[in-house]
């Protein structure tokens, strides 16, 4: 089972940058829009604790700058070490402008 989360304005996350959600403020959640698709995964980098909005986006990859493991937006695979694991991606809507994240229980 899912919840949907209404995370903000569609208009407020500008092409080619990236916010951090906050999830009943404790689940962190990112979202990225990349060429105006949005996406969201796990807001904290899978291979140790880094809040991945301090990150950078590279051609449809997101970089940790802890140790700049870098990871697929679509599907959350590590594309480059010491990251092993693939973060979690959530799909996402648009609705009347708003951004609707289908997370977890």
């Amino acid at each position: 089972m899912s919840r949907r989360i209404d995370c903000g304005l569609v208009a407020d996350l500008a092409d080619g940058t990236m916010q951090m959600a906050w999830v009943d403020g404790t689940e962190p959640l990112l979202l990225v829009n990349v060429g105006g698709t949005v996406h969201a995964v796990q807001g904290i980098c899978s291979h140790e604790y880094f809040e991945l909005d301090r990150g950078f986006l590279t051609a449809g990859s997101l970089t940790c700058a802890l140790h700049l493991s870098r990871f697929d937006l679509v599907s959350g695979e590590p594309l480059d070490p010491p990251a092993d694991e693939p973060l979690a991606v959530y799909p996402v809507t648009i609705e009347d402008g708003r951004l609707i994240v289908e997370f977890p229980g």
